[in-house]
């Protein structure tokens, strides 16, 4: 799961600086930054906050996040077939 950079990623897109998304949630700049470098895991609640400030349901924002390893291995081919569309579609609904 790359959690960090999907967050990183839809911040960029919605032209927020990291220093501006970080007080709109309510956290520390250097925290975000950890978060989105992969150095630290948030809270549910930490979680909740940056999917609504990103404007996206905190589900899509977990989806988004997965990549293959995410996966089971009976169920690595339907997620290769459906994933690329499936996160087109979340991407635009969420933008």
């Amino acid at each position: 799961m790359n959690l960090g950079n999907t967050i990183k990623s839809l911040r960029v897109k919605k032209n927020l600086k990291q220093k501006e998304f970080a007080s709109e949630c309510g956290i520390a700049q250097a925290y975000l930054s950890q978060i989105e470098n992969n150095q630290r895991e948030p809270n549910l609640s930490v979680l909740k906050t940056i999917a609504t400030h990103l404007g996206i349901p905190l589900p899509f924002l977990v989806f988004l996040s997965m990549d293959i390893s995410d996966v089971q291995d009976e169920k690595v081919e339907m997620f290769k077939q459906i994933e690329p569309s499936l996160k087109g579609l979340v991407t635009q609904f969420s933008l």
